[in-house]
């Protein structure tokens, strides 16, 4: 049985960098299946901004800058029919041990069929941003395969 989703969250550590980005790149791409997509973070202590270097690295490659604000992944953001897919697997653990019933959890790389985590970037330079977004590009163009190919089962 195939499960159609309503929503996918991207979730990391604090939902200024990497799960944002994600959401942001994933909006631009084609689904047969229009998804609610957002992002969310496991410790959200404040609403905070987008990371300037990831602003920066976004509006290199074309975005708006978002009007982004981080925001705490609550136990009403998951039901059956949500997504959750983490940067780290440790995040994925996290979520397991501290949210009841969320059966659809997984990191970006194990859902497309790959191993890894996707880094932390906090501290890095620039560069290490943008490679960042280069990698997620990509990542992002085999998850829209993916549920696009989950939508036509």
């Amino acid at each position: 049985m195939v499960i159609r989703y309503k929503k996918l969250i991207f979730v990391d550590t604090n939902d200024n960098c990497r799960a944002p980005m994600a959401e942001l790149i994933l909006k631009r791409k084609f689904l047969t299946n229009p998804l609610t997509i957002e992002s969310r973070g496991l410790v959200v202590l404040f609403p905070e901004p987008l990371n300037p270097k990831a602003e920066a690295v976004l509006e290199n490659n074309g975005y708006p800058t978002p009007a982004h604000v981080a925001m705490q992944l609550e136990q009403e953001d998951i039901s059956g029919d949500v997504l959750l897919i983490t940067m780290e697997e440790k995040q994925k653990s996290q979520i397991w041990e501290t949210y009841e019933n969320a059966p659809h959890v997984y990191t970006l790389k194990e859902y497309v069929g790959e191993t890894g985590d996707i880094p932390a970037l906090y501290g890095q330079p620039l560069s290490v941003y943008a490679q960042c977004y280069t990698e997620m590009e990509l990542l992002m163009r085999r998850l829209v395969i993916r549920l696009n190919e989950e939508e036509e089962l």
